[in-house]
């Protein structure tokens, strides 16, 4: 029996519709198909366009009716997107000569008149009923929307979407797609004149296989499930004094969020980026006066419910490591042997270990936000001091050495930060810890930040190998030599010189 989920909605004027297929644009992905129907002239094609143009950032996109050519493909930022027009098909045979029969994987299709050719559709699918409602205006209409199969949860978190919206006062609201991450989260800007918000959409995280001691990859590295930790560590952070976004509006159940828009002034410039100094200064002065406070382990959710920050132990570590042998070396065409593949383990075991032995004193373990890298940091040109950073992504936030996260801002994954200037920023960070406490040792330190560094960059390695080889992200792969440069950097520190030696014979370099 196939699964539907089916509400209904007023839709009174063209923005109403507008919003409807902006929200649900928010939902979608590569893939998913969207019928609509009515009769002539209940405003499919004016749905279809309002969507077109929301996932293009457009406004003055053309979208013309596909009524004579029967399809018309856009390669629309997130996704490529067909929409077609069935009205003059006559045999469901026709579909494949528009190239929709097989459905293609990958493209997202808008239908109209789909109950011209309803054998050829896919079981899951989303279908928007458009009708007539004269009674509210001349161009007010109704949508009766239904999701089939899979898409049933999609439809189910829709309506709960426009719940959310209507509570928060934003219903009305016009909708601004903004870019996504490697994540399954979404973002828009909501405006109500000219002030925006952000809504964020953060669906809890479906738990993958149990392949690692029982658990996910999400759950073994401690990665967020939902958007409670993001709701407790941003809290954390504004109490302290820090730049995060204030929370406005909250679901925590569903998994909705409208927020304080930080803007989009980042800490990078030109094409390629290249690091704003001035900025990055700012940035590590930051983590220096955050990784100066004594922070806790558990902070306040609600207010009868707290939320426990993970420690990002040696096991959480070596997962993240394996992501190399997993994705990175078969795409290199590297399979070491697996006392090779053990040896590699037994040494970062061994190093790990040590670390995690050490007294936990905030150069050894602090809040280590995880991606504290320059697509997170929104410079706040109107603040002052260090509140100019502002951090916009921390839910997979551990306890972790203070050095992790001046590894994710020195060694940027997706920028090239020059050696010297990472060498700089460095030794600005150890003088304001040193000065700050006479205890800090900036060789330790100094040790420690080259471990995380390679860790860091080991399993970035595999990451961005499976975001092309399993998630059909090849973008990614643009990333890899500078990811190895800073891993090549890091291996050069006498603690990791048993590595060094294993990565030279075992890990060929990314190709060119």
């Amino acid at each position: 029996m196939i699964t539907t989920v089916t509400f209904s909605l007023a839709l009174p004027n063209e923005s109403a519709t507008a919003h409807l297929m902006a929200d649900l644009a928010l939902l979608i992905g590569p893939g998913d198909v969207i019928t609509l129907s009515g009769d002539l002239g209940t405003g499919k094609t004016a749905a279809a366009r309002a969507m077109i143009r929301y996932l293009a950032g457009d406004a003055t996109v053309e979208v013309p009716s596909p009524t004579f050519t029967l399809a018309q493909t856009y390669d629309l930022p997130p996704f490529p997107l067909v929409h077609a027009d069935l009205y003059r098909v006559e045999d469901p045979i026709e579909l494949e000569e528009i190239g929709l029969s097989p459905w293609p994987e990958g493209i997202t299709a808008v239908i109209e008149w789909p109950e011209r050719a309803p054998a050829a559709l896919p079981v899951d699918r989303i279908d928007i009923a458009l009708s007539h409602r004269p009674a509210l205006g001349s161009s007010a209409r109704a949508a009766e929307i239904t999701g089939h199969g899979r898409a049933a949860s999609q439809v189910a978190r829709l309506k709960a979407l426009r719940r959310f919206l209507v509570d928060a006062g934003y219903d009305e609201a016009r909708r601004q797609r903004m870019a996504g991450d490697a994540s399954t989260r979404s973002y828009a800007r909501l405006f109500r004149g000219e002030t925006g918000v952000i809504l964020m959409n953060s669906p809890r995280r479906p738990d993958g296989p149990p392949i690692y001691d029982g658990k996910s990859y999400s759950a073994a590295v401690h990665l967020a499930e939902d958007v409670k930790p993001f709701v407790a560590i941003a809290g954390g952070l504004r109490q302290r004094g820090f730049s995060a976004p204030a929370i406005h509006h909250a679901d925590l159940d569903a998994g909705f969020l409208i927020t304080e828009d930080f803007g989009s002034a980042g800490v990078v410039e030109g094409d390629p980026p290249r690091p704003i100094e001035k900025r990055y200064q700012a940035a590590t002065d930051m983590l220096a006066a955050l990784h100066r406070q004594p922070l806790p382990a558990t902070l306040p959710l609600t207010p009868h419910t707290s939320y426990t920050i993970p420690l990002f132990d040696t096991d959480a570590l070596l997962v993240e490591i394996g992501l190399m042998l997993e994705w990175y070396l078969p795409e290199r065409d590297a399979t070491p042997a697996e006392p090779v593949r053990a040896a590699l383990v037994t040494m970062w075991r061994e190093l790990l270990d040590k670390v995690a032995a050490e007294p936990k004193t905030q150069a050894m373990q602090t809040w280590a936000l995880r991606d504290f890298h320059s697509p997170n940091l929104i410079w706040l040109d109107d603040r002052a001091d260090i509140a100019k950073v502002g951090i916009i992504d921390f839910q997979d936030t551990v306890l972790a050495p203070a050095a992790y996260d001046l590894v994710s801002l020195l060694q940027d994954a997706r920028v090239d930060v020059p050696e010297q200037l990472e060498l700089v920023l460095l030794t600005r960070y150890m003088k304001a810890r040193f000065a700050s406490d006479g205890h800090f040792d900036p060789a330790h330190f100094a040790e420690l930040y080259a471990v995380m560094s390679a860790q860091r960059n080991t399993k970035l390695l595999g990451i961005f190998a499976r975001l092309n080889r399993r998630d059909g992200k090849p973008q990614y792969l643009q990333h890899l030599p500078r990811i190895w440069t800073y891993l090549n950097r890091s291996l050069v520190h006498p603690a990791l010189a048993p590595l060094r030696g294993w990565y030279a014979a075992n890990v060929p370099p990314p190709s060119s």
